[in-house]
Parts: structure tokens; sequence; C-alpha cells
């Protein structure tokens, strides 16, 4: 599924973030960033202990809820990965939304920092952290939408990459209520 807001495309796949071909790969990162299962497995293994390494060296301290840091993308095929920390769901009303919202957007003002054309996202906190995959699609997509619509910098595309069809149908959904196919802007 694909989407346009003005000169950024917004596009829906359904795949392996780890082998996607963009400037930035952004993990679902714990605050130790100390790697773990899910997508920051995945993203380790594949990408080597140059990672593991950046991360310890440049960040001891880890990565507050909320917010995102960037290290070196090892052996990926993308230049740069974004360790952003999700929130873990504890009902809805402990400000979740909100540190979601804000790891979205400290993600793609890192990737506009360093120049990024393409950044790719999975689902942020929905696999361990267990936030409802409805209310975070609803979040990634109205976070990432108002910030092209605001500040595009940089990027020409941004793409969540999403694992298992229920996940890609949920976030697709969601996207069609935000932004009809009628309102999707070119250019």
């Amino acid at each position: 599924m694909q989407r346009h807001i003005g000169p950024v495309k917004l596009l829906l796949v359904e795949g392996d973030i780890t082998q996607q071909q963009v400037d930035a790969i952004v993990n679902a990162a714990n605050s130790r960033l100390a790697g773990g299962g899910g997508v920051d497995g995945a993203i380790h293994r594949r990408g080597g202990p140059a990672i593991m390494e950046e991360t310890r060296r440049r960040y001891p301290e880890g990565c507050p809820t909320g917010s995102a840091v960037i290290s070196t993308a090892g052996e990926l095929p993308a230049r740069w990965v974004i360790h952003a920390v999700g929130p873990v769901w504890r009902g809805g009303s402990h400000g979740e939304a909100q540190l979601l919202a804000s790891a979205y957007r400290r993600s793609l003002e890192l990737a506009q920092e360093h120049q990024c054309r393409s950044v790719a996202f999975p689902s942020l906190s929905t696999g361990a952290y267990r936030y409802p995959m409805d209310q975070a699609a609803q979040v990634a997509l109205q976070t990432v939408i108002d910030f092209l619509r605001q500040q595009p910098g940089s990027l020409q595309e941004v793409r969540f990459v999403l694992f298992g069809q229920q996940a890609y149908q949920t976030y697709a959904q969601v996207l069609e209520k935000l932004l009809p196919e009628a309102e999707s802007s070119q250019g």
C-alpha cells in the first residue's frame, strides 16, 4: 500500500526489515540498547557485532523510553540503524501513546539530521511490549503523517515493514482511514 504526503512516499510492506535497502532501518530497541528478541535480535544478528560495539561505546547509559539514538548498520543493507525505544503497554493510561509518538518523531528527526532519503520502521512496541496493534498503528501512522506534512526535510520515502499479514492488514486499515487514497497528495 502506498500514499503520498507532499513529495514523500509512505509505504506499507509485509516483510523482513533486515533486508530493506534504505538509508536507515529503525530498530525496536530496549532502553539498555542490549539487544533482545524479535526485530531487535534480528537486526543485531544480521548486522553483526559492530552495531552493539558502537551503541555500547556511544550510549553507555542506553536510551530513554520515547527517544532514539543512531549507530552504524554493520552488515545490514542500510547506512544507519536508528534504535527507537517504545513503551511497554500498561493499559494505555500511563502515557504510552505520547511515548510511542515521541519515539517515532525522534527517529524521523535523526533520519533527517543524517540526510537520509529513506527510512524503514517496524511496528514499535507491538511485540514483547504488548502494545495493541491497532492502537500502535494509529499512533505510528498519525505521527509520521503529521511529521511529513510539517517537515519532510531530506526524506523521500518512509516505509513500514510489517511482520505478518495481520500486522500489514491492521496498518493498511488504519492508513486508509487516516489518509484515504483520494486525499493522498502528489508533489
